[in-house]
């Protein structure tokens, strides 16, 4: 049996991680967090702690699972550099599970994005367009990112040499070496992500398209009891289901 903390449990999404790991017999849920609730008072009596609250706790929860050896999912995105840096030194005392999104779809979606690069070649143009719900914070997301991301890795790039935020204006003519990448936001689009290689003659698009949270808090659930025995370290979703 896997113990679970759900922290953000008030939340969109805490709502559905609790409503999924109804349905897992090999999980409890031993506490039910909100932001202003104190962590350090339940974490004793879990093997796991799930954060989907916001990147400004994710530091200071790693920092209680650290403590007590505890191993952590990681389910907020839009963390500063500073964050993020502590986050990766945290890890090397515990094990984390740390993804920009939980979805067996987009993970899917990751691994055919890296693998259409290499089959296209280099005479592809890259754009990225993702579209969620009108209350998300952070733009662009944290999915578009790790998509953008793996464009560049892919083609040996430097992200941040290469990466365009929309456009505006007298631009120019594109470039062959940038990676264009959009936010929409509107309604109650629970999440749209695609990825569009453009040649003359033809183009292919890669998209994803999630109509339930439900998806989400069932990959990260699954990422709870596969973290369990892990070494210190960060992994993702790729990891958990063996794509790497």
């Amino acid at each position: 049996m896997t113990k679970i903390i759900i922290a953000g449990a008030k939340g969109k999404m805490g709502q559905a991680l609790l409503r999924v790991a109804e349905k897992i017999p090999a999980l409890t849920v031993t506490a039910r967090l909100d932001r202003g609730q104190d962590l350090g008072k339940f974490i004793q009596d879990a093997d796991v702690v799930v954060d989907f609250t916001g990147h400004e706790a994710a530091v200071p929860f790693a920092r209680l699972c650290a403590q007590h050896k505890k191993a952590m999912v990681i389910g907020t995105t839009g963390h500063s550099e500073a964050e993020r840096a502590e986050l990766l030194n945290i890890s090397e005392k515990v094990p984390m599970v740390w993804s920009s999104n939980f979805s067996t779809g987009v993970n899917a979606l990751f691994w055919l994005t890296e693998k259409a690069v290499e089959i296209l070649g280099p005479d592809y143009d890259l754009e990225i367009v993702e579209m969620h719900h009108r209350l998300k914070k952070d733009a662009p997301s944290g999915t578009a990112q790790t998509l953008a991301q793996i464009l560049a890795r892919a083609r040996k790039q430097q992200l941040e040499k290469v990466l365009r935020h929309g456009r505006k204006g007298i631009t120019g003519e594109r470039t062959a070496s940038e990676i264009g990448i959009h936010s929409l936001r509107g309604g109650d689009v629970v999440g749209d992500n695609a990825v569009i290689f453009a040649t003359t003659g033809e183009r292919l698009e890669l998209t994803h398209k999630a109509s339930s949270r439900d998806t989400f808090a069932s990959g990260a659930l699954r990422a709870a009891q596969w973290i369990i025995g892990k070494a210190p370290g960060v992994y993702d979703m790729q990891d958990v289901l063996g794509l790497k």
